[in-house]
């Protein structure tokens, strides 16, 4: 007889959804700022500076940097899960990891919003 613990249903699926509908919305960006590069040739800074004066391009670049950070989390989160297998080492690099997104993410506040 096997005695297999069940850890919740569907629990995959919300991660492989994530990584999905992250990457898509970092595809979108990156295609976006791709475009604009090579349309504005030669670029100077005053185009650049003016791009991200527009709140929409502030809110599409912490979107594209939330979802770069969840991205990130779900898949540092997986690689502990599978290879990391002390369970003091794997929550240290859990909390490391998350303190360290959480940092980067009102870093990424800071600056979008910091543009004068």
């Amino acid at each position: 007889m096997v005695n297999r613990i069940v850890t919740g249903a569907h629990y995959g699926l919300r991660d492989w959804l994530m990584q999905r509908v992250t990457a898509i919305v970092m595809v979108f960006y990156t295609l976006f700022i791709a475009a604009f590069l090579l349309t504005h040739q030669p670029l100077h800074f005053d185009e650049w500076k003016s791009l991200f004066h527009n709140q929409w391009m502030r809110f599409a670049s912490l979107l594209f940097l939330l979802s770069l950070y969840l991205h990130a989390w779900v898949g540092i989160r997986d690689i502990a899960m599978d290879y990391v297998h002390h369970t003091a080492l794997r929550l240290a690099v859990e909390v490391l990891t998350i303190l360290a997104l959480i940092t980067y993410t009102a870093w990424s506040v800071q600056i979008l919003w910091g543009l004068q």
